[in-house]
């Protein structure tokens, strides 16, 4: 790494600091670079992916230059205001500057594994790389990038079925660039990651036949190569175990729930309706002329129907103030929609939910989960959230006991809509039928305001004509 002795080389690189990217966080992960050194790069273009505690968010330069020195490979994680990047600002001056390196690639914790065609080998994200500083090969690749979308993203908000079909392979955005760049289909790979989620390794292992001896070491690079880093954190240990670092997004998600669960006294109560009239509902809504553009599913009905219930029961829209000892009652709704993603669980809201029109609410649903499946969901989107809804029903489960997402009062579970015998106006008919499940928080919450906000939910799916006599 370069130090910068004189005063003319102090003015002519400049230094990009890891920012804090929202909420006061204190660190990220350095998920993708998009930019090599001797690249030139232009205020505002986005040099590097990175990813929170709660999502991935791109970074760009605030000036012009060129590239000089990456300070870190990906994978590594970096603490708010430590340099990332340095940039040549003004190229061509005349002084000697040293010669660009690049940071070195990780090391795989098994074996060697054979050069890639072209470019770089991406690694998968929030899984093990070294945590070094140390300097990688250079690579090829375009000074501007848009990040792929994130892959497989589960139907949590949709009400009826998932949102990518189950025929598409789960894999996360770098194991997808890595499959294209040595042409495997990721159809025909085997996976061995948690949930069925393709790996890098499997990917590699489709790529490489089965060799009679080990593959040969990687040629030595151009650029000087220093020591090799340590090797990568996610190991596996025989065919029996794999061990994976928690951080970034799923550390959060560990860390909060355990906050909830031991902090905030859950009750959690049940109860099961016919949505048979909401389902027709959802049908006529399709083809309602002032529903044209936007997505309408059962959610949007149950959304509606528990914003309602709030406005009943404003009690249930508040959050406990351990500090001051007080409870805070929110008179406006952030309306939050749990969606499961390969990073992990993530919670975005919908602002102000409580004055949206259903057509602005089916806008805004839609909205969220083209962002979620894109993996663009900012900090902001999911911070300030006052009520969450959770759809398991999606995945053929019939409800579950929620845990609060944390400075929240409740949550709500929607099991899955299954055609069920009845009791309907004196006779057992087939009707559509869910199980609906409501935790909150019993400091500020006590059994009857909750059964109310339950309750009310329950009858205006069974009735959605109260949406009208109850709003």
């Amino acid at each position: 790494m370069t130090t910068m002795t004189d005063t003319s080389n102090a003015a002519r690189f400049r230094e990009f600091k890891m920012p804090d990217v929202g909420e006061g966080l204190t660190e990220a992960e350095i998920l993708k670079w998009y930019v090599q050194p001797g690249d030139t790069v232009t205020d505002g273009q986005v040099v590097c992916e990175v990813e929170t505690a709660k999502a991935a968010v791109e970074l760009p330069i605030p000036f012009d230059g060129v590239v000089h020195e990456l300070r870190f490979p990906e994978g590594t994680t970096v603490d708010v205001g430590q340099v990332i990047i340095a940039v040549d600002v003004a190229p061509g001056s005349g002084d000697a500057a040293p010669a660009p390196v690049a940071v070195p690639a990780p090391v795989a914790a098994a074996e060697p594994e054979p050069e890639a065609p072209k470019g770089r080998q991406p690694v998968l994200v929030g899984y093990g790389v070294a945590e070094s500083s140390t300097k990688r090969r250079a690579r090829k690749g375009a000074t501007t990038a848009v990040p792929a979308a994130a892959a497989a993203i589960q139907g949590e908000m949709n009400g009826h079925g998932a949102v990518v079909p189950e025929s598409r392979p789960l894999a996360k955005p770098p194991v997808r660039k890595l499959a294209k760049d040595l042409g495997i289909d990721l159809a025909t790979v085997v996976p061995t990651g948690e949930g069925g989620i393709i790996t890098r390794e499997d990917v590699h292992a489709a790529a490489t036949p089965v060799p009679a001896q080990a593959p040969a070491p990687v040629a030595a690079q151009a650029v000087p190569v220093p020591e090799a880093p340590a090797p990568a954190v996610v190991t596996t240990v025989g065919a029996r175990e794999t061990r994976i670092p928690v951080k970034g997004v799923r550390k959060a998600i560990a860390q909060a729930m355990v906050g909830s669960a031991f902090t905030a006294p859950h009750v959690t109560e049940f109860v099961t309706v016919d949505v048979t009239r909401t389902m027709k509902l959802v049908a006529e809504l399709k083809e309602d002329k002032e529903m044209a553009g936007v997505r309408v599913n059962p959610l949007l009905i149950i959304a509606k129907a528990l914003l309602v219930a709030i406005k009943r029961n404003p009690g249930v829209n508040a959050a406990w103030d351990e500090a001051n000892q007080e409870i805070v009652q929110k008179h406006y709704v952030n309306l939050g929609i749990a969606a499961a993603t390969p990073r992990g669980l993530i919670v975005p809201n919908i602002k102000d939910a409580h004055e949206q029109t259903l057509p602005q609410l089916a806008a805004s649903l839609g909205e969220l989960v083209s962002t979620a499946r894109e993996g663009k969901t900012s900090p902001a989107a999911m911070a300030g959230g006052t009520v969450t809804i959770t759809n398991v029903g999606v995945f053929g489960v019939d409800t579950g006991t929620p845990i609060l997402n944390p400075g929240e009062s409740a949550i709500l579970a929607v099991g899955a809509i299954k055609l069920q015998p009845w009791v309907h106006k004196g006779k057992v008919k087939p009707r559509q039928v869910t199980t609906l499940a409501l935790s909150f928080d019993h400091r500020l919450v006590d059994g009857e305001l909750g059964s109310k906000v339950l309750a009310d939910v329950a009858a205006i799916l069974e009735q959605p004509k109260r949406l009208i006599t109850w709003a």
